[in-house]
């Protein structure tokens, strides 16, 4: 089991710290248990579970980013249209990944958590509350859906991962500039997808 925490992570680090956590109390680590350790309530902290996992070795499992591509259409497209609490099929909540396997692909993203976390503030908010929330949740949906045809080609759908940790960060910190990087990196996960599938 996942441990309880009563407030939602705060960083990209805390994220990661968390989700190491679950790792060494089970031999595999459920989607369900990742997403109590971030909080599976919220939007952002789904949205940046999803990037870590994509933008890590571990999207070099096969069908795993089309499973979180699956997931993140899912929820983001339940936010759009006004949802508040998410719905997700138990079958995609029981789908498991070894702990040394999480445990690894952490490691490898814990150095970028630990750089980008020293840049994150509130700042342009307009682009992260209200309407701008929307925005960011219909661009997920554009990324989450492009992350399946990313799969042709190996560990692609970690240029999607990046986004969408660009996106959970930019919710979870109230960060505008990010939320635009985000914006931004989503037309270059377009391009990626369309040329995978056309190549």
């Amino acid at each position: 089991m996942a441990a309880k925490y009563e407030n939602e992570p705060q960083s990209l680090g805390e994220v990661i710290d968390r989700l190491d956590e679950a790792a060494q109390r089970e031999q595999a680590v459920s989607l369900e248990v990742m997403m109590q350790a971030v909080g599976r309530r919220s939007f952002g902290p789904i949205v940046l579970l999803v990037g870590v996992i994509a933008m890590s070795p571990l999207s070099g499992i096969p069908t795993l980013p089309s499973l979180l591509g699956v997931l993140v259409v899912l929820v983001a497209g339940q936010l759009v249209i006004g949802r508040k609490r998410f719905w997700i099929p138990s079958g995609l909540l029981e789908r498991s990944i070894s702990s040394k396997k999480v445990e690894k692909g952490l490691n490898a993203v814990r150095p970028i958590g630990r750089f980008v976390d020293r840049f994150l503030k509130p700042r342009l908010t307009v682009f992260t509350k209200g309407v701008g929330s929307y925005v960011m949740a219909v661009f997920c949906v554009l990324v989450g859906a492009t992350m399946p045809p990313l799969e042709v080609l190996p560990f692609l759908a970690t240029s999607a991962g990046l986004v969408l940790t660009s996106f959970g960060l930019a919710i979870i910190s109230q960060d505008g500039v990010l939320a635009l990087f985000a914006m931004g990196g989503t037309s270059l996960i377009g391009f990626l997808a369309v040329r995978a599938l056309l190549f």
